[in-house]
């Protein structure tokens, strides 16, 4: 087996110390940009590779950071998980990504594993807590997290505790501009299909949309309000209860766009017009929702920024020296997409 190349290799070949091919290799100003480029190629000549774990022990740092998701077959956390990657390259740091199927255990195991592997930093969209009594688990370790000084970076969905970093959006605005907008295209019985109300996104957005009606003087029905999975089937079912009430609803402000899709496919097939009888308006802005037929209005979360914001945020916090428990909450602005679901108004053609 053939011999790795050591630091004392390359500096025995360039007649210099080993001390100062390392400061090059690690971008120490201390060194000339002509060494630190000589250095670089010749180590890349004799094929030398960095021993990650030393440099782990001596820096502190594994260079590796823990981002946990739902799911990762979802264009939204697909997109954040590229932000992160895409503002983290560049600071030579790895991405270990873990799902956990929105299942409380998954998660669990998940932050125990990023912690048992040392990473350097956690950022994290919590799984729909179904639990009360496992939820409390998750708060335990989160907890163990935040003593061990380890960087804790929520986004999208997040748990308020202090010393936790997020980065989420402005759902309650961008929910009451939706409900609004709705109002304004002359709806009014408008209902909602609202998300997990244990994840605060969710409950942002119901009392968004809750004010929207009250603030426009349109009492708040209940009725018109079902808790739905964002899923093609979960809106299409819920649409067929809807439409069986006295006063059935003539607009849909949904928590999420797979479930606006299902409401639209369901309304279609029971006959009827969208958006001259009946408006729909989603969340998510979900690739498809500007490729159909009827292109569906929609809420941009900007996941690709948030990825970047949620990795800026680690960084910040890991480089910074002192007390690592002090928070940092970004609110990102959205943006509301008109469509032709629910587009009715001279005004926003």
């Amino acid at each position: 087996m053939a011999r790795r190349t050591t630091i004392y290799d390359i500096a025995k070949e360039l007649d210099i110390t080993a001390a100062s091919v390392s400061r090059a290799l690690n971008n120490n100003p201390k060194i000339s940009e002509s060494t630190r480029k000589l250095v670089i190629e010749t180590a890349a000549k004799m094929n030398y590779k960095q021993n990650k774990l030393a440099l782990a022990l001596r820096s502190g740092k594994s260079f590796n950071v823990g981002v946990i998701v739902p799911r990762i077959d979802s264009n939204f956390f697909a997109s954040v998980i590229r932000g992160i990657e895409e503002e983290l390259y560049g600071h030579k740091y790895n991405v270990i990504i873990c799902q956990t199927h929105e299942d409380e255990k998954r998660e669990f195991e998940n932050i125990n594993t990023l912690l048992n592997a040392q990473v350097d930093g956690i950022l994290m969209s919590v799984s729909s807590i179904s639990s009360q009594d496992f939820s409390v688990e998750i708060d335990r370790i989160i907890k163990r997290v935040v003593e061990k000084n380890v960087p804790l970076i929520f986004f999208d969905r997040k748990k308020s505790i202090e010393g936790v970093s997020s980065v989420t959006i402005n759902d309650f605005e961008v929910s009451y501009l939706a409900t609004k907008h709705l109002i304004e295209q002359g709806c009014t019985r408008i209902a909602h299909f609202k998300g997990n109300q244990f994840l605060e996104i969710f409950k942002n957005r119901f009392d968004g949309y809750r004010q929207a009606l009250i603030d426009s003087g349109i009492e708040f029905d209940e009725n018109y309000v079902i808790e739905t999975r964002s899923t093609i089937v979960e809106g299409a079912n819920a649409v067929k209860t809807l439409m069986k009430l006295k006063s059935p609803p003539d607009a849909i402000f949904s928590s999420g766009d797979f479930a606006a899709l299902g409401a639209i496919q369901q309304l279609k097939s029971d006959g009827i017009r969208i958006p001259e009888d009946f408006c729909v308006v989603g969340f998510g802005n979900e690739p498809f929702t500007d490729f159909m037929e009827l292109p569906m209005s929609t809420v941009n979360q900007v996941p690709l920024e948030m990825g970047k914001m949620a990795a800026k945020v680690f960084l910040e916090r890991i480089n910074k020296t002192g007390n690592l428990k002090a928070s940092n909450q970004v609110v990102l602005t959205s943006e509301l997409k008109i469509r032709e679901s629910s587009l009715r108004a001279e005004v926003y053609k």
